[in-house]
């Protein structure tokens, strides 16, 4: 009967546990679509393109995925690996553009049930 119990609890908490919605994040990039992303930014983001790797805020952030945009169309996005623990998570995913094959990770904060971007690399 406690393994029941047990299991029953154990079922319970694993449920509760809710991924992040990252589709929004996901949709922008699949489409290219830098603006997308505005009011998902952080106050700080750690952002690197081919050519540019600072810390920027939010608003600089969207200006570089945009240039990184227009000279590399856009085809598509696959999310490879999506992972939360607590108040935080990532995802790595492949960006196909006209110019190749990008690799693409994304980590994020919650903050007050709304994902915040902190880095993001394109590679």
């Amino acid at each position: 009967m406690k393994k029941i119990i047990f299991a029953l609890i154990f079922t319970l908490f694993v449920l509760s546990i809710e991924a992040a919605d990252i589709a929004p994040i996901s949709d922008a990039i699949k489409s290219g679509n830098a603006d997308l992303l505005k009011d998902k930014m952080d106050e700080e983001i750690d952002i690197s393109v081919p050519g540019i790797s600072r810390k920027s805020d939010g608003n600089e952030a969207v200006i570089i995925l945009k240039t990184f945009f227009q000279t590399n169309k856009v085809s598509g996005f696959t999310v490879a690996h999506h992972a939360d623990k607590n108040e935080s998570g990532f995802f790595v995913g492949k960006l196909a553009t006209d110019k190749g094959v990008f690799r693409v990770n994304i980590t994020y904060t919650t903050k007050n049930d709304k994902i915040r971007i902190q880095t993001i690399r394109i590679e």
